[in-house]
Protein backbone atom coordinates (compact mmCIF):
# COMPACT_ATOMS: atom_id res chain seq x y z
CA UNK A 1 0.00 0.00 0.00
CA UNK A 2 3.02 2.43 0.37
CA UNK A 3 3.89 1.53 -3.17
CA UNK A 4 0.10 2.47 -3.91
CA UNK A 5 0.17 6.16 -2.02
CA UNK A 6 3.73 6.83 -3.95
CA UNK A 7 2.45 5.85 -7.07
CA UNK A 8 -0.95 8.14 -6.22
CA UNK A 9 1.11 10.97 -5.05
CA UNK A 10 2.71 11.46 -9.10
CA UNK A 11 -1.11 12.50 -9.46
CA UNK A 12 -1.70 15.12 -7.09
CA UNK A 13 -2.94 18.31 -8.48
CA UNK A 14 -3.40 16.81 -11.88
CA UNK A 15 -6.78 15.18 -11.62
CA UNK A 16 -9.22 16.99 -10.41
CA UNK A 17 -12.47 16.88 -9.40
CA UNK A 18 -11.54 13.05 -9.37
CA UNK A 19 -9.25 11.97 -6.52
CA UNK A 20 -5.30 10.98 -6.59
CA UNK A 21 -4.96 7.07 -6.61
CA UNK A 22 -2.69 4.17 -7.02
CA UNK A 23 -2.52 0.89 -7.60
CA UNK A 24 -0.27 -1.85 -7.63
CA UNK A 25 -0.34 -5.74 -8.34
CA UNK A 26 1.87 -8.25 -6.87
CA UNK A 27 2.04 -11.74 -7.79
CA UNK A 28 3.87 -14.36 -6.13
CA UNK A 29 6.06 -11.71 -3.80
CA UNK A 30 6.91 -9.86 -6.83
CA UNK A 31 5.66 -6.30 -7.89
CA UNK A 32 3.78 -7.32 -11.61
CA UNK A 33 2.06 -3.60 -12.56
CA UNK A 34 1.78 -0.58 -11.51
CA UNK A 35 0.03 2.82 -12.06
CA UNK A 36 -2.01 6.00 -10.92
CA UNK A 37 -4.94 8.08 -12.23
CA UNK A 38 -3.13 10.77 -14.16
CA UNK A 39 -6.13 13.07 -14.97
CA UNK A 40 -9.97 12.93 -15.01
CA UNK A 41 -11.46 11.58 -18.12
CA UNK A 42 -8.23 8.85 -18.33
CA UNK A 43 -8.51 5.23 -17.38
CA UNK A 44 -8.02 5.23 -13.70
CA UNK A 45 -5.07 3.69 -11.08
CA UNK A 46 -6.61 0.09 -11.68
CA UNK A 47 -6.60 -0.20 -14.95
CA UNK A 48 -3.12 1.32 -15.62
CA UNK A 49 -1.75 -1.25 -13.23
CA UNK A 50 -3.81 -4.14 -15.40
CA UNK A 51 -2.71 -3.04 -18.44
CA UNK A 52 0.94 -3.66 -16.67
CA UNK A 53 0.54 -6.58 -15.43
CA UNK A 54 -1.31 -8.34 -18.49
CA UNK A 55 -1.95 -11.95 -18.06
CA UNK A 56 0.09 -12.23 -15.11
CA UNK A 57 -2.89 -10.34 -13.18
CA UNK A 58 -4.95 -14.05 -12.87
CA UNK A 59 -5.00 -14.70 -9.31
CA UNK A 60 -2.83 -11.80 -7.73
CA UNK A 61 -3.21 -9.17 -5.39
CA UNK A 62 -4.12 -5.76 -6.26
CA UNK A 63 -3.15 -2.81 -3.76
CA UNK A 64 -5.44 0.39 -4.14
CA UNK A 65 -5.53 3.24 -2.46
CA UNK A 66 -9.17 4.30 -3.16
CA UNK A 67 -12.30 1.88 -3.43
CA UNK A 68 -12.68 0.68 -6.72
CA UNK A 69 -15.54 2.27 -8.38
CA UNK A 70 -18.59 0.77 -9.46
CA UNK A 71 -20.62 2.87 -11.76
CA UNK A 72 -19.70 4.36 -15.24
CA UNK A 73 -18.61 7.67 -15.38
CA UNK A 74 -16.32 9.25 -17.97
CA UNK A 75 -14.93 5.50 -17.80
CA UNK A 76 -15.66 2.30 -17.09
CA UNK A 77 -16.33 0.83 -13.64
CA UNK A 78 -12.99 -0.47 -12.55
CA UNK A 79 -14.84 -3.56 -10.30
CA UNK A 80 -15.81 -4.97 -13.94
CA UNK A 81 -12.34 -5.11 -15.25
CA UNK A 82 -10.68 -6.11 -11.94
CA UNK A 83 -13.25 -8.96 -12.06
CA UNK A 84 -12.53 -10.19 -15.51
CA UNK A 85 -8.60 -9.85 -15.39
CA UNK A 86 -9.02 -13.29 -12.78
CA UNK A 87 -7.47 -10.80 -9.67
CA UNK A 88 -8.35 -13.18 -6.48
CA UNK A 89 -8.00 -10.98 -4.08
CA UNK A 90 -8.10 -6.82 -3.72
CA UNK A 91 -6.42 -4.32 -0.48
CA UNK A 92 -8.14 -1.22 -0.37
CA UNK A 93 -6.82 2.00 1.46
CA UNK A 94 -10.30 4.20 1.94
CA UNK A 95 -13.74 3.39 1.25
CA UNK A 96 -14.70 6.19 -1.44
CA UNK A 97 -16.43 8.78 0.32
CA UNK A 98 -18.95 9.71 -2.21
CA UNK A 99 -21.86 9.26 -0.67
CA UNK A 100 -23.80 7.75 -3.96
CA UNK A 101 -21.13 5.09 -4.08
CA UNK A 102 -19.50 4.52 -0.88
CA UNK A 103 -18.83 1.08 -0.30
CA UNK A 104 -20.82 -0.31 -3.74
CA UNK A 105 -17.17 -1.44 -5.11
CA UNK A 106 -16.21 -3.58 -2.26
CA UNK A 107 -19.41 -4.98 -1.89
CA UNK A 108 -19.46 -6.27 -5.58
CA UNK A 109 -16.27 -8.08 -5.41
CA UNK A 110 -17.36 -9.61 -2.48
CA UNK A 111 -20.51 -10.74 -3.93
CA UNK A 112 -18.17 -12.54 -6.68
CA UNK A 113 -16.18 -14.38 -4.42
CA UNK A 114 -12.82 -12.30 -4.09
CA UNK A 115 -11.33 -11.85 -1.13
CA UNK A 116 -11.13 -7.65 -0.22
CA UNK A 117 -9.56 -6.37 3.13
CA UNK A 118 -10.46 -2.36 3.71
CA UNK A 119 -9.01 0.31 5.70
CA UNK A 120 -5.08 -0.26 5.20
CA UNK A 121 -2.90 2.55 5.69
CA UNK A 122 -6.43 4.57 5.64
CA UNK A 123 -5.36 7.67 7.70
CA UNK A 124 -2.25 8.04 4.73
CA UNK A 125 -4.81 7.43 1.67
CA UNK A 126 -7.12 9.95 3.35
CA UNK A 127 -4.49 13.16 3.80
CA UNK A 128 -3.56 12.52 0.18
CA UNK A 129 -7.19 13.25 -0.79
CA UNK A 130 -8.25 16.05 1.51
CA UNK A 131 -9.27 18.12 -1.14
CA UNK A 132 -11.34 15.27 -2.56
CA UNK A 133 -13.01 14.23 0.40
CA UNK A 134 -13.92 17.87 1.04
CA UNK A 135 -15.25 18.50 -2.95
CA UNK A 136 -17.26 15.35 -2.75
CA UNK A 137 -19.20 15.85 0.34
CA UNK A 138 -19.53 19.41 0.74
CA UNK A 139 -19.34 20.59 -3.35
CA UNK A 140 -16.62 22.61 -1.81
CA UNK A 141 -12.88 23.61 -2.51
CA UNK A 142 -9.75 22.87 0.38
CA UNK A 143 -8.85 26.02 1.25
CA UNK A 144 -5.31 27.03 2.22
CA UNK A 145 -4.06 30.01 3.50
CA UNK A 146 -0.44 30.69 2.55
CA UNK A 147 1.41 33.56 3.76
CA UNK A 148 5.22 35.02 4.13
CA UNK A 149 4.93 36.21 7.71
CA UNK A 150 7.45 38.27 10.07
CA UNK A 151 8.02 37.13 13.61
CA UNK A 152 5.62 40.04 14.50
CA UNK A 153 2.75 38.80 12.21
CA UNK A 154 2.84 40.91 9.37
CA UNK A 155 2.93 40.54 6.06
CA UNK A 156 3.45 43.59 4.38
CA UNK A 157 5.05 46.69 5.71
CA UNK A 158 2.10 50.12 6.18
CA UNK A 159 3.04 51.40 2.68
CA UNK A 160 1.69 47.81 1.45
CA UNK A 161 5.03 47.04 0.43
CA UNK A 162 5.32 43.04 0.64
CA UNK A 163 8.59 42.34 -1.34
CA UNK A 164 10.91 39.06 -0.16
CA UNK A 165 9.80 38.96 3.32
CA UNK A 166 10.85 35.47 3.27
CA UNK A 167 13.64 33.73 1.28
CA UNK A 168 14.40 32.18 -2.52
CA UNK A 169 14.27 28.85 -0.24
CA UNK A 170 10.88 29.31 0.81
CA UNK A 171 9.67 30.90 -2.40
CA UNK A 172 10.54 28.13 -4.28
CA UNK A 173 8.14 25.64 -1.83
CA UNK A 174 5.49 27.96 -2.58
CA UNK A 175 5.89 27.18 -6.09
CA UNK A 176 5.65 23.22 -5.29
CA UNK A 177 3.10 24.08 -3.44
CA UNK A 178 1.20 26.10 -6.21
CA UNK A 179 1.77 22.66 -8.61
CA UNK A 180 -0.46 20.81 -6.09
CA UNK A 181 -3.48 22.90 -6.27
CA UNK A 182 -6.05 23.78 -8.61
CA UNK A 183 -6.42 27.43 -8.04
CA UNK A 184 -4.76 30.47 -6.47
CA UNK A 185 -7.21 33.01 -4.65
CA UNK A 186 -6.24 36.61 -4.10
CA UNK A 187 -7.55 40.24 -3.22
CA UNK A 188 -7.90 43.02 -5.14
CA UNK A 189 -5.79 44.79 -2.73
CA UNK A 190 -3.02 42.36 -2.57
CA UNK A 191 -3.39 42.46 -7.05
CA UNK A 192 -2.89 46.19 -7.12
CA UNK A 193 0.15 46.48 -4.46
CA UNK A 194 1.99 43.68 -6.01
CA UNK A 195 0.78 43.01 -9.67
CA UNK A 196 1.98 39.69 -9.21
CA UNK A 197 1.81 36.83 -11.99
CA UNK A 198 0.52 33.92 -9.90
CA UNK A 199 2.09 31.50 -11.64
CA UNK A 200 4.34 28.05 -10.70
CA UNK A 201 8.02 28.48 -11.53
CA UNK A 202 9.73 25.39 -11.20
CA UNK A 203 12.75 23.98 -12.92
CA UNK A 204 12.55 21.65 -15.96
CA UNK A 205 9.39 22.67 -16.96
CA UNK A 206 7.60 20.41 -14.08
CA UNK A 207 5.18 23.16 -13.34
CA UNK A 208 1.60 23.94 -14.29
CA UNK A 209 0.11 27.32 -13.20
CA UNK A 210 -3.33 26.85 -11.38
CA UNK A 211 -6.44 28.65 -12.01
CA UNK A 212 -5.90 32.88 -11.38
CA UNK A 213 -8.55 33.47 -8.80
CA UNK A 214 -8.91 37.58 -8.37
CA UNK A 215 -11.90 39.37 -5.74
CA UNK A 216 -12.64 42.27 -6.80
CA UNK A 217 -16.32 43.87 -5.90
CA UNK A 218 -15.56 47.01 -8.18
CA UNK A 219 -13.37 45.64 -11.07
CA UNK A 220 -10.21 47.78 -10.59
CA UNK A 221 -7.93 45.41 -11.58
CA UNK A 222 -6.39 46.61 -14.67
CA UNK A 223 -6.52 45.07 -18.20
CA UNK A 224 -2.77 45.82 -18.38
CA UNK A 225 -1.84 43.74 -14.77
CA UNK A 226 0.78 40.97 -15.25
CA UNK A 227 -1.37 38.28 -15.12
CA UNK A 228 -3.41 38.92 -18.23
CA UNK A 229 -0.31 39.06 -20.14
CA UNK A 230 1.44 35.84 -19.70
CA UNK A 231 1.67 32.36 -21.93
CA UNK A 232 -0.04 30.56 -19.74
CA UNK A 233 -2.25 28.20 -19.93
CA UNK A 234 -4.33 28.64 -17.12
CA UNK A 235 -7.24 31.48 -17.15
CA UNK A 236 -7.76 34.42 -14.85
CA UNK A 237 -11.18 34.59 -13.32
CA UNK A 238 -12.34 37.91 -11.60
CA UNK A 239 -15.19 37.82 -8.71
CA UNK A 240 -17.28 41.03 -8.99
CA UNK A 241 -19.89 42.43 -7.49
CA UNK A 242 -23.82 41.65 -8.55
CA UNK A 243 -23.67 45.14 -10.60
CA UNK A 244 -20.54 45.86 -12.40
CA UNK A 245 -19.54 48.85 -14.80
CA UNK A 246 -19.93 47.59 -18.08
CA UNK A 247 -17.07 49.02 -19.53
CA UNK A 248 -14.83 47.63 -16.92
CA UNK A 249 -15.84 44.28 -17.22
CA UNK A 250 -15.73 44.36 -21.34
CA UNK A 251 -12.10 45.47 -20.82
CA UNK A 252 -10.96 42.92 -18.50
CA UNK A 253 -13.17 40.04 -20.55
CA UNK A 254 -11.08 41.25 -23.82
CA UNK A 255 -7.84 41.39 -22.01
CA UNK A 256 -8.33 37.28 -21.49
CA UNK A 257 -10.18 37.21 -18.07
CA UNK A 258 -13.58 35.90 -17.43
CA UNK A 259 -15.65 37.89 -14.91
CA UNK A 260 -17.93 36.39 -12.86
CA UNK A 261 -20.42 38.02 -10.79
CA UNK A 262 -21.64 37.04 -7.23
CA UNK A 263 -23.24 38.02 -4.04
CA UNK A 264 -21.93 41.08 -1.49
CA UNK A 265 -21.72 40.33 2.00
CA UNK A 266 -23.68 43.50 4.27
CA UNK A 267 -20.06 45.11 4.44
CA UNK A 268 -20.31 45.56 0.92
CA UNK A 269 -17.86 43.21 -0.52
CA UNK A 270 -17.24 39.91 -2.75
CA UNK A 271 -18.84 36.90 -0.49
CA UNK A 272 -16.15 34.55 -0.51
CA UNK A 273 -18.99 31.55 0.50
CA UNK A 274 -20.57 32.52 -3.12
CA UNK A 275 -16.99 32.23 -4.74
CA UNK A 276 -15.88 29.12 -3.09
CA UNK A 277 -19.51 27.54 -4.29
CA UNK A 278 -18.53 28.64 -7.43
CA UNK A 279 -15.30 27.17 -7.85
CA UNK A 280 -16.65 23.86 -6.35
CA UNK A 281 -19.03 23.80 -8.95
CA UNK A 282 -16.31 24.14 -11.70
CA UNK A 283 -14.63 21.20 -10.38
CA UNK A 284 -12.30 23.37 -8.59
CA UNK A 285 -11.05 21.32 -5.45
CA UNK A 286 -8.86 23.10 -3.51
CA UNK A 287 -7.93 26.76 -3.32
CA UNK A 288 -4.22 28.46 -2.49
CA UNK A 289 -5.31 31.61 -0.66
CA UNK A 290 -2.48 34.03 -0.70
CA UNK A 291 -3.52 37.26 0.81
CA UNK A 292 -4.92 39.95 2.05
CA UNK A 293 -5.35 39.97 5.43
CA UNK A 294 -9.18 40.55 4.77
CA UNK A 295 -9.76 37.36 2.12
CA UNK A 296 -8.02 35.57 5.89
CA UNK A 297 -10.29 36.79 7.69
CA UNK A 298 -13.04 36.42 6.19
CA UNK A 299 -12.22 32.56 6.09
CA UNK A 300 -11.59 31.92 9.44
CA UNK A 301 -14.63 33.95 10.60
CA UNK A 302 -16.74 31.69 8.38
CA UNK A 303 -15.21 28.16 9.00
CA UNK A 304 -14.21 27.81 5.64
CA UNK A 305 -10.07 27.72 5.93
CA UNK A 306 -9.05 24.05 6.24
CA UNK A 307 -5.19 24.25 6.14
CA UNK A 308 -2.26 26.50 6.27
CA UNK A 309 1.05 27.26 5.33
CA UNK A 310 2.87 30.14 7.19
CA UNK A 311 6.64 30.93 6.47
CA UNK A 312 8.24 32.77 9.02
CA UNK A 313 11.11 34.87 8.46
CA UNK A 314 13.32 36.63 11.29
CA UNK A 315 12.16 40.39 10.82
CA UNK A 316 9.91 42.87 12.61
CA UNK A 317 8.14 45.11 10.50
CA UNK A 318 5.80 46.90 13.40
CA UNK A 319 2.42 46.86 14.60
CA UNK A 320 1.87 49.93 11.77
CA UNK A 321 2.46 47.35 9.39
CA UNK A 322 -0.60 44.60 7.61
CA UNK A 323 -1.86 41.81 9.95
CA UNK A 324 -1.86 38.27 8.85
CA UNK A 325 -5.40 38.56 9.40
CA UNK A 326 -7.94 41.40 10.33
CA UNK A 327 -10.48 41.50 12.48
CA UNK A 328 -11.96 38.26 13.77
CA UNK A 329 -14.13 39.55 16.99
CA UNK A 330 -12.59 37.40 19.50
CA UNK A 331 -12.77 37.90 23.12
CA UNK A 332 -11.39 36.03 25.04
CA UNK A 333 -8.00 33.94 24.00
CA UNK A 334 -9.60 30.69 25.17
CA UNK A 335 -12.21 31.18 22.19
CA UNK A 336 -9.34 31.58 19.23
CA UNK A 337 -9.35 30.23 16.62
CA UNK A 338 -7.03 27.44 16.90
CA UNK A 339 -4.54 25.36 14.14
CA UNK A 340 -3.48 21.83 14.84
CA UNK A 341 0.20 21.96 13.90
CA UNK A 342 1.11 19.46 11.62
CA UNK A 343 4.62 19.33 11.01
CA UNK A 344 7.78 22.86 10.81
CA UNK A 345 9.97 22.76 8.40
CA UNK A 346 13.15 25.14 7.81
CA UNK A 347 14.51 26.75 4.41
CA UNK A 348 17.46 28.38 5.60
CA UNK A 349 16.72 31.07 8.38
CA UNK A 350 12.94 31.06 7.75
CA UNK A 351 10.16 28.05 9.46
CA UNK A 352 7.45 26.98 7.59
CA UNK A 353 4.78 25.93 10.17
CA UNK A 354 1.92 23.82 8.37
CA UNK A 355 -0.97 23.02 10.04
CA UNK A 356 -5.07 22.13 9.84
CA UNK A 357 -7.73 23.61 11.33
CA UNK A 358 -9.96 22.14 13.64
CA UNK A 359 -13.25 22.36 11.24
CA UNK A 360 -16.16 19.75 11.01
CA UNK A 361 -17.30 20.21 7.83
CA UNK A 362 -21.56 20.71 8.44
CA UNK A 363 -24.06 21.29 6.85
CA UNK A 364 -23.76 24.74 6.88
CA UNK A 365 -21.14 24.61 4.33
CA UNK A 366 -22.66 22.60 1.72
CA UNK A 367 -23.26 23.53 -1.22
CA UNK A 368 -25.47 21.45 -3.80
CA UNK A 369 -24.58 20.19 -7.41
Amino acid sequence: MKLALKEAGKGVGRTSPNPAVGAVIVKNGHIVGKGFHKRAGTPHAEVHALNAAGDQAKNSTLYVTLEPCNHTGRTPPCTKAILKSGIRRVVVGMIDPNPGVAGGGCEFLTARGLDVTSGILKDACEKINRPFIKHITTGLPWVIIKAGVSLDGRIAARTGDSGWITNELSRQEVHRIRNRTDAIMIGIGTALSDDPSLTTRLHAKKGRDPLRVILDTHLRLSPDAKMLQLSSNAETWIFCGPDPSEPDMHKLKAAGARVKKVGLTPEGHVDIRDVLAELGHSGITSVLVEGGSRIHGALLRSGLADQAYLFVAPIFIGGDGVPLVDELGTKTVKAARRMKMTRSRRFGEDVMIEGLFDITHSNAYMVSG
